[in-house]
């Protein structure tokens, strides 16, 4: 006979409290490093969340999962933008520190692919298949895409194609997902912007890139009056910078 304590059903809900507790902490321990602005253990405490989890992410922790990681790489790719440019400026001088910086170039590489891997793998092995709707299944579709596209910037020749080749079927998946969204959506806009990003910059696709923008764009304003107040802030910055685009990239094809 059992004594003292109580139920298994209670000590069963204890057990599923201290666990919902210890989701909830993380998620405030990577607000929490955010606002110290120390990335490095907001992805981490935000990695340990989605990878506990046993559904889905809210839409907040999506967020919080984007802006860890996007701020671990964006300080990478930053950092490779001045380190390449010091490189050849170097080279072309024929300076003995070449070498150095190439080096020093090599080691940010390194980092950069190593957090970008990370993020991929967390989507591909958990997230992607715990979509619990199609704004989340873009969301971690093109996630992982703009996280080959990052891999891509920076590789050299003969990996390069293959981070291309990889995230466009995850932007081309994302894209087909994303026809279940309303065309003003943000999540849907920013998939657009990206994509397009990534045609021109790093496929030298131009035209590609502007039909994608502009379909983009006259979708979302066809529709903007039944945009809800709560994202339009959102997705008419997203328009913006798609016009700013296209009025930039028309103007290089014109010159």
């Amino acid at each position: 006979r059992r004594r003292g304590g109580g139920s298994p059903r209670s000590n069963a809900r204890l057990s599923s409290d201290s666990e919902m507790a210890s989701d909830e902490e993380k998620i405030y321990m990577a607000k929490l490093a955010e606002q110290a602005e120390r990335y490095e253990e907001m992805v981490e405490y935000m990695k340990q969340a989605a990878m506990g989890a046993s559904g889905d992410l809210s839409l907040e922790e999506r967020n919080f999962l984007s802006v860890a990681y996007k701020n671990v790489v964006g300080a990478r790719r930053a950092s490779l933008r001045i380190i390449g440019s010091i490189e050849a400026k170097e080279i072309e001088k024929g300076s003995s520190n070449a070498t150095a910086v190439g080096t020093y170039k090599t080691k940010v590489e390194g980092e950069l692919d190593t957090v970008c891997n990370d993020i991929i793998t967390l989507l591909d092995d958990n997230l992607i298949k715990k979509a619990s709707n199609p704004e989340a299944s873009v969301f971690y579709l093109k996630m992982k895409a703009d996280y080959f596209r990052y891999l891509a910037e920076f590789a050299k020749a003969d990996v390069k194609k293959e981070h291309a080749n990889k995230a466009e079927a995850a932007y081309q998946e994302a894209s087909s997902t994303a026809t279940g969204l309303a065309p003003t959506h943000p999540i849907r806009l920013g998939l657009a912007l990206n994509y397009s990003v990534f045609l021109y910059e790093v496929q030298g696709e131009t035209t590609k890139a502007c039909e994608l923008a502009k379909e983009a764009f006259d979708s979302a304003i066809a529709e903007l009056d039944t945009l809800d107040e709560e994202s339009y802030k959102d997705s008419t910055l997203i328009m913006q910078l798609l016009r700013d685009n296209l009025t930039l990239w028309t103007s290089d094809e014109n010159e």
